[in-house]
């Protein structure tokens, strides 16, 4: 069995699917099934001859390389979906509805249109959905997504000074917690470890399992009050604490 890891657009997750049989390499496009409908991805890996346990889920499979076709209607929903996306923010405004749109997506055979957005709670939306209906011509779908996942979906620059992580390189969301900025001995302040999303930072968990290992007795030595020790205290200068693990 031949796999091929497929990203899709404003996505950074990759995601693997069967290609016996496809001519696909490294950088081509290919129509592929999701939840959502089909939807055109780009090759960003390829793996041959891969053996595939018996008790594991199949792989989906590719349902065909892209063709000039499908790429210049990838092209139209683009602009289709910036048209889109106007009219439902006028909507949205016209009838002041206490939602905020993210993204809209046309799906590649047009056969539906989804638009993401964030809210504090339920939106009854239902007769937004008979506008954008109407407008469009074509089934609508409303997501509701959370800070985190607008963060990603819009992107946007840390208080690093660089692109976000979690628009980067992230492929998901791991659990960040108050006690992984404990642990190493960082400010509790919401200000300085809040990302612009105002959830804790990703970043938090890069260098956690260093930090951890230290305070439970480790290779890294931390004082008696957990705080890892400045350059020269103790351990090596040259190396300072970190693992650089990966995390957004």
């Amino acid at each position: 069995m031949d796999l091929a890891g497929i990203r899709f657009r404003s996505l950074c997750k990759m995601t693997h699917y069967d290609c016996t049989g496809t001519a696909l390499g490294k950088g081509d496009y290919a129509v592929v099934m999701t939840d959502r409908g089909p939807v055109l991805g780009q090759v960003v890996q390829r793996l041959d001859d891969v053996s595939s346990a018996p008790e594991r889920t199949p792989f989906p499979k590719v349902v065909r390389a892209a063709s000039a076709d499908d790429l210049r209607a990838h092209q139209e929903n683009a602009r289709r979906e910036t048209e889109a996306h106007a009219f439902c923010l006028a909507r949205i405004e016209a009838r002041k509805l206490p939602m905020k749109l993210v993204r809209t997506e046309i799906l590649l055979d047009r056969s539906k249109s989804i638009f993401y957005f964030t809210a504090d709670g339920r939106i009854d939306f239902r007769e937004l959905v008979k506008d954008l209906a109407h407008e469009m011509r074509t089934r609508i779908e409303m997501r509701q997504v959370g800070v985190r996942d607008e963060a990603r979906i819009v992107g946007g620059v840390g208080p690093c000074g660089k692109e976000l992580c979690c628009a980067s390189h992230l492929s998901g969301f791991e659990p960040i917690t108050v006690k992984m900025a404990k642990d190493q001995g960082l400010a509790l302040n919401p200000a300085k470890l809040s990302g612009v999303c105002g959830r804790l930072m990703c970043c938090l968990i890069y260098e956690h399992g260093a930090y951890a290992r230290a305070k439970g007795g480790g290779t890294c030595p931390a004082d008696r009050d957990g705080r890892m020790p400045d350059a020269g205290e103790a351990g090596d200068p040259s190396s300072p604490p970190g693992d650089g693990n990966e995390g957004s």
